[in-house]
């Protein structure tokens, strides 16, 4: 049988980088440590009890991943190690046993085999032997898929050096398969590289997991029937690969947690690890700290992503609890009862790592403490029970193990951010409250923010912010895309309704890569929604567990605790006023310096200028960093006559992804002043590709001369106007937030949570690293040509022919001389005659009308036509009818409740 272990590579509508998945979870422990072969029978029965919250393919016995994680089983491992590999193993943790998946290929699978030889014996470690594990693929009628890509599976032990033990031997072994994974992996000698992975290797626990059903599990691992197979904790999970290809090895557990959820920060996250990676400083590790890089391998899901860095923190030093509480933190932020030690933990902490955000729970391990948490939310449900024979058992749901209800001795349910932990040292459970007091009084936190947090406020300028400048608003206005309709549909209900303005019937005007007007850069994107995270975040009734609140400026080294990690700027609001911004521009105090960055070229550059200014404003951010700058402005406050400004979000963009690629991104803030953005769309790009904040200089100014002009309410002053205003695009943003399952803005922040739609490789590569463009489109040099266009609106090489008042587009309302539209007065006015007067002549010029608008290029399938020239017709006899075809016909979703069965599949 040919295999198959690859994923698809990027094509079409498909992405690697979009996978995610969303599972069944469970665990059942012996709260005293005592292990048990029970354990794994009763752990089998919870994973088959979730078999709905897995899945599987068109192939009933091909499932998308289920497994089961157990403490290390000595007694089993001493007694298969003698027979297969006539050893004695060392004492319990004096060795370290492990599950190995490899190629099926001879050659490979030993080229494997001695790579992990050679690091073992480099790491001055002890290799026992490799054992082969019994795989009874025909037992548990796995299916063909799952055979298809069905890797070799060898039990691999390590002794450990004379002299080493406990966390010092478990961070060599990390370092082992960390080098394993990057070396094999991503191997170019290697066909089926992607068939080598390491599930787990340790002294404390073991993972046995496939692509497999819950009930193919342990018939296709005949080492967990076996009566000597003895556990004192077994976790089990049911993957369910939402929008994911299944394989082998993302099939959970993972090496310390289990996850039913989905991260939708995910991409930002990963780009916020691989910049810290740059500051990292290990005292455990010291100069191999590098061999460890990335932190996050390729090719790993969300779970496996949020996995790898759980193991990397724990690897340094954080304890389990910690790092869980690190990067799931509470929803502490306007939780006005939460007592100020614990408070202060959580905001400490938030100077160091953002929040992965989305609906979860997760249950993890570390041999030692078993535990589960949900994300701040709680839309992820965890239900447990405790027994009075010392057993507790946690899954998704109630009843995945029957229990006689006179030995239950508790049970409930995880709260949202709360933390459910099982310490087998200590022999109890330990309450939430307990736990994180514990962990909030190791260190002063709080006296640490109170003598290094830095607020706005704390800074003031040197010198006088930007006034209203009315004499040249107009034609910096015509230069930034501003249009009549910007202000009255977009602008004005900011300030007036304090809301993000919605329509109700779509918008048919052209896309902008289709488009014959010079459009903005952000009309290019779409806002992109959670596809798992149900039900959906409310931002107005759930506002208390939302935050806009962030600290920007340097990191310092996620490995170490310090007060000076909490030396960061804290801003209540993404939006700065341009008194605030003033003062960042100006910045000599609180140790601080800052520097500003014109983001303009001159005109007489024409269309190279774009690109040029792209690499020299990344070449000058950089350079502040390495110069040990703290805050970086990037300004377009110099466009003029003579001056074109970037795009803000191309600028944004190509800074944030250069200093991620080299990994300084967190040496530096990153504040926008620009009199581009105005609408929430614009504000939420901005973030999205990493800015800190941003400075809309040119929406106030255009706002305080709509006041005066008596288009809006005369109590309002400009300041009132400017707070206003700030409002309604505070509450637009958490709306969209929301959209995503997202609750602050410091984990939407560099999370690119959009798609773009018609920009070409060569500008995504460059400002937008990472973001799905399906269908090419633009490039620079239209993008520079449409920048220009724009400018010259605005300030005309001869001067008179400037334009008197802001143009009206018909973006939103058809104009002759305006946008195009799928849909004109024509088209309409017919449709309209032939449906009141049943007029079959009006009918048909309906049809042609719509079907020119159509072909006028406003949407991508106007742009399609069929290609009939290698079709042959059939008579219409043998077609069927059409009312026997509609009966197929029906709308899907991923799950009904609300509406019954019969509606849902009409």
């Amino acid at each position: 049988m040919k295999k198959h272990f690859h994923l698809p590579p990027a094509q079409g509508l498909y992405d690697p980088e979009l996978e995610k998945d969303a599972c069944g979870v469970g665990f059942i422990a012996h709260i005293k440590g005592v292990p048990s072969h029970q354990n794994v029978l009763d752990a089998d029965q919870i994973l088959q009890a979730m078999d709905h919250r897995g899945a599987c393919g068109c192939e009933p016995n091909t499932g998308d991943g289920s497994g089961i994680m157990c403490g290390l089983p000595h007694k089993f491992l001493a007694k298969v190690a003698k027979q297969d590999l006539g050893v004695e193993l060392p004492s319990p943790g004096r060795f370290a046993a492990g599950l190995v998946f490899l190629p099926e290929d001879d050659a490979e699978r030993a080229l494997c085999k001695e790579t992990i030889q050679k690091l073992v014996t480099d790491a001055g470690q002890q290799l026992i032997g490799w054992r082969d594990v019994p795989q009874m693929a025909d037992l548990a009628d796995i299916g063909p898929t799952a055979r298809a890509s069905e890797p070799r599976i060898e039990q691999l032990f390590v002794a450990a050096a004379e002299g080493l033990e406990g966390d010092a031997f478990e961070r060599k072994l990390y370092m082992i398969h960390k080098q394993a994974s990057h070396l094999l992996r991503g191997s170019e000698d290697l066909k089926q590289a992607l068939m080598f992975y390491i599930c787990s290797l340790s002294t404390k626990v073991i993972i046995y997991k496939g692509m497999l059903t819950p009930a193919q599990v342990l018939p296709y691992f005949p080492d967990l029937r076996d009566q000597d197979f003895e556990t004192h904790l077994a976790m089990v999970h049911s993957r369910f690969s939402t929008n994911t290809f299944p394989s082998w090895d993302r099939a959970q557990p993972l090496r310390f947690m289990s996850h039913n959820g989905e991260i939708n920060t995910l991409r930002g996250n990963k780009n916020w690890m691989r910049a810290r990676e740059g500051s990292a400083e290990s005292a455990l590790f010291g100069d191999d700290l590098e061999k460890l890089f990335p932190v996050v391998e390729p090719h790993c899901s969300d779970s496996g992503t949020f996995d790898n860095v759980l193991e990397f923190l724990l690897m340094n030093g954080r304890t389990l609890q910690e790092a869980i509480m690190m990067m799931v933190p509470e929803a502490w932020q306007k939780h006005e009862t939460m007592p100020e030690e614990k408070r202060a933990f959580y905001e400490y902490f938030s100077c160091m790592m953002e929040p992965w955000d989305g609906p979860a729970s997760i249950a993890f391990t570390d041999g030692q403490y078993i535990g589960a948490t949900l994300d701040r939310n709680g839309l992820r449900p965890s239900r447990y029970y405790i027994t009075h024979d010392d057993r507790v058992i946690m899954g998704s749901e109630v009843g995945v193990l029957p229990v006689d209800p006179a030995i239950v001795k508790e049970k409930g349910r995880l709260q949202p951010g709360k933390m459910f932990l099982v310490d087998f040292k200590a022999g109890r459970l330990i309450p939430d409250e307990e736990l994180k007091s514990d962990f909030a009084r190791v260190k002063p936190y709080a006296e640490w923010l109170k003598d290094q947090r830095i607020r706005l406020a704390d800074l003031h300028p040197e010198t006088e912010p930007h006034g209203f400048d009315c004499e040249s608003l107009l034609p910096r206005m015509q230069a930034f895309g501003y249009t009549a309709e910007t202000m009255k549909f977009m602008l004005r209900p900011l300030v007036e309704q304090l809301r993000d303005p919605v329509g109700s019937m779509g918008n048919d005007s052209a896309i902008a890569c289709l488009s014959d007007k010079p459009r903005m850069i952000y009309d290019y994107f779409k806002q992109l929604f959670a596809q798992v995270t149900n039900p959906s975040i409310d931002s107005i009734r759930e506002e208390v567990i939302m935050s806009l609140e962030c600290y920007i400026g340097p990191e310092k080294n996620l490995l170490e605790v310090s007060p000076e990690h909490c030396h960061r700027l804290l801003v209540d609001h993404p939006i700065l006023t341009n008194e605030e911004v003033a003062a960042l521009k100006h910045l000599n105090s609180k140790g601080w310096k800052s520097r500003v960055i014109d983001i303009t070229f001159d005109r007489s550059e024409g269309k190279a200028g774009l690109q040029q200014t792209l690499s020299r404003i990344a070449t000058e951010a950089e350079a502040a960093a390495d110069e040990g700058i703290e805050m970086v402005v990037l300004s377009d406050r110099a466009m003029g006559q003579d001056r074109v400004p970037v795009s803000a979000l191309m600028a944004v963009g190509a800074v944030h992804h250069h200093l991620v690629k080299q990994a300084k991104r967190t040496r530096i803030g990153l504040a926008i002043e620009t009199g581009e953005a105005r609408e929430v769309h614009h504000h939420c790009l901005l973030i999205g590709y990493g800015a800190d904040a941003i400075n809309p200089y040119l929406a106030f100014e255009a706002l305080w001369q709509a006041r005066r002009d008596g288009l809006m309410d005369p109590s309002l002053d400009d300041d009132k106007v400017v707070a206003a205003y700030r409002k309604g695009v505070g509450k637009g943003m958490l709306k969209v937030m929301a959209k995503m399952g997202i609750s602050t803005l410091q984990s939407y922040k560099g999370a690119q949570i959009f798609e773009a739609l018609g920009l070409k490789d060569e500008v995504i590569d460059v400002c937008f690293v990472g973001t799905a463009s399906r269908i090419q489109g633009v490039s620079f040099d239209v993008i520079a040509e449409e920048t220009l266009r724009r400018h010259n609106l605005g300030f005309p090489e001869n001067v008179d022919s400037r334009l008197k008042q802001l143009p009206n587009l018909g973006e939103y309302h058809w104009r002759a001389e305006g946008e195009k539209h799928a849909w004109s007065p024509m088209s309409i006015s017919s449709l309209q005659i032939a449906a009141r007067k049943n007029d079959e002549s009006e009918y048909w010029k309906f049809a042609k009308a719509i079907n020119e608008d159509s072909r006028s290029r406003c949407t991508l399938r106007g742009l399609l036509e069929f290609d009939a020239s290698s079709v042959e017709s059939i008579p219409i006899e043998d077609v069927e009818p059409a009312s026997e075809i509609v009966k197929r016909f029906c709308t899907g979703a991923m799950s009904f409740g609300s509406i019954s069965a019969e509606s849902h599949e009409t």
